[in-house]
């Protein structure tokens, strides 16, 4: 990461790698269930894949106080969020996923909810960004004080803004030495190597099915199994734990120029299109495809290869990006 360009590819690089999670994790979702393995690989990506996507896009929020950046916000986040929230309802009811024709802007579908959060993310800087690192500790308060609000659930994603923003901000609050120091250390790398397997272990020997809503953070602490004062102690572990994977996985991202460096450009494609992908597939391929593994791993690589292409981009930026 020693100039702007290898840090733009680098970033590139590990948004890529993400995107293949998001893609890959929702695909074996509906098999998890069935398979230890596929079970293991869910939970390990869904505890640290989003919170690193986060907290990179809070890094590239630092110009939140430029004029226009609350419009481009706006423009770039929000009306998209509306648009495919209401594609999205027309595909779900042509499908047969819901029985009726309904247009809710406020309760997000599937993943969509990371597009409102992230339009809330951008207002709340306006905020915390001034407490700085206090405002980092308030942030965390507020995440684990959520979960003991019953009413705080998907409507308008007000569960996962704050439960997920104490990541958006800490991306917001390092700078590029803080990052530096993390991924360039003498012995990041094997580090990071050794934290990821023995993350896989520990949740591959005991972590608990019932508690894959923890991971998801969409709902109250009584929602996931009975509300306990304990359960904010358990939160704030999560971030700790959490944190150590994100900070493993870091080191571990090259800084070369490859194929998919330039898909990592665009993720929000990915994103946003390969829902459609992936529900149909499911609805259409029988369940016996969860044993294939290197098929799922293929065709989740394909998708991101396709939807982050230049032509998807081409035909598709002006309904994403409001451009033409």
């Amino acid at each position: 990461m020693a100039s702007t360009t290898s840090r733009s590819k680098y970033f590139d690089n590990a948004k890529f790698i993400l995107i293949f999670l998001v893609v890959f994790g929702h695909m074996i979702s509906p098999y998890k269930e069935q398979d230890k393995i596929l079970f293991t690989l869910y939970t390990v990506i869904f505890l640290f894949h989003m919170p690193a996507f986060i907290l990179i896009s809070g890094y590239f929020a630092k110009g939140y106080k430029k004029e226009g950046y609350l419009r481009k916000t706006v423009q770039k986040i929000l009306i998209p969020y509306f648009i495919f929230q209401i594609i999205y309802s027309v595909f779900y009811f042509l499908v047969g996923k819901e029985k009726t024709l309904e247009f809710d802007l406020f309760q997000p579908h599937w993943s969509l909810w990371f597009l409102l959060s992230l339009f809330f993310w951008n207002l709340l800087l306006y905020i915390f960004a001034r407490l700085k690192w206090v405002g980092l500790l308030i942030a965390v308060l507020l995440g684990i004080g959520i979960g003991y609000i019953d009413e705080a659930g998907s409507f308008l994603s007000i569960s996962r803004t704050f439960v997920f923003f104490p990541y958006f901000l800490l991306g917001f609050l390092l700078n590029g030495e803080h990052l530096k120091r993390i991924i360039g250390a003498k012995y990041a790398v094997p580090s990071g190597v050794v934290i990821l397997l023995m993350t896989f272990l520990f949740f591959g020997l005991g972590f608990p099915q019932d508690a894959v809503p923890w991971l998801l953070g969409d709902t109250s602490y009584e929602n996931m199994g009975g509300m306990q004062l304990s359960d904010g102690l358990l939160r704030a572990l999560q971030y700790g734990l959490t944190l150590m994977v994100v900070f493993a996985f870091l080191p571990l991202i090259p800084s070369n120029q490859y194929r998919i460096t330039k898909i990592g450009e665009r993720t929000l494609y990915v994103y946003l299109f390969h829902g459609f992908i992936i529900k149909s597939t499911q609805t259409i391929l029988p369940n016996a495809i969860s044993e294939n593994y290197i098929f799922l791993i293929a065709f989740s690589f394909m998708v991101c290869m396709v939807l982050g292409s230049y032509l998807i981009k081409k035909y598709t930026q002006p309904l994403v990006e409001l451009k033409i």
